[in-house]
């Protein structure tokens, strides 16, 4: 059974990394070629005009960066007057969690109180395939001065990892979704972690959780990496 589940993932890989390739392969890796076939995008423009959600694009990102701000802060300065009432908080691993759910917890969870938070947000874009969704970019720092999860104040600088985050919107301009991952796990001084879960790791405290600690491949990834290794040495072998 882990020997088929080996070869469909192979598959899946070979699958996807094809899927980027052309008919011009040749062309691209000759040393003549000056240019190369695009990449294929969307129209955004015929896209939007096809849409029927009522909020235009630039509004929207307008309305997310108000959302984000120090005055509503998502929820937790406003009384949740920006939130729908079927909003939910849905990241990798935490969720999907109700409005009256998120504001409790945030409510008695404030980092602020610890830490000085630059948020560095960038990269506001509307999903064309999705009108009511505003994609966002954060580069966060953070720097520990006030004792959280029993740590005294270290003055220590957290940089978390990148993370793309992600606010869905009604037609009343009220936030219905919001969530955030991890982009790049190699970045950062947090362990790759983002969130909540990365100022824990980042004061020396991660939780007791596999969700809350720095990515480890399970057993069987590692064994199906080593047998991918070995099956490249043997075919290197049979070559010479």
């Amino acid at each position: 059974m882990r020997t088929t589940s080996s070869i469909f993932l192979f598959a899946i890989l070979a699958q996807v990394a094809q899927g980027f390739s052309n008919s011009n392969d040749a062309s691209l890796r000759s040393s003549s070629a000056t240019f190369a076939t695009p990449a294929t995008v969307i129209d955004e423009v015929e896209a939007f005009s096809k849409s029927n959600f009522p909020i235009a694009p630039d509004n929207l990102i307008a309305r997310a960066k108000e959302v984000l701000g120090p005055e509503i802060g998502i929820g937790t300065k406003d009384g949740g007057e920006c939130l729908a009432d079927d909003f939910q908080f849905c990241a990798a691993v935490v969720g999907p969690i109700p409005k009256e759910e998120y504001l409790n917890a945030l409510g008695s969870f404030k980092l602020e109180d610890s830490f000085e938070i630059q948020q560095n947000l960038f990269g506001f874009t509307v999903d064309p395939m999705q009108p009511n969704r505003v994609w966002f970019f954060d580069r966060q720092t953070a720097k520990h001065v006030d004792t959280f999860n029993g740590v005294e104040a270290t003055g220590k600088e957290l940089e978390m990892p990148p993370q793309l985050f992600h606010a869905d919107f009604n037609d009343d301009g009220k936030l219905k979704e919001f969530g955030f991952y991890t982009v790049d796990r190699q970045q950062g001084n947090t362990g790759g972690l983002g969130g909540a879960f990365g100022y824990f790791y980042g004061v020396g405290k991660p939780l007791p959780i596999r969700e809350a600690q720095p990515f480890k491949p399970s057993f069987r990834y590692r064994m199906l990496m080593k047998l991918g290794d070995l099956a490249k040495k043997l075919q290197k072998k049979k070559k010479d």
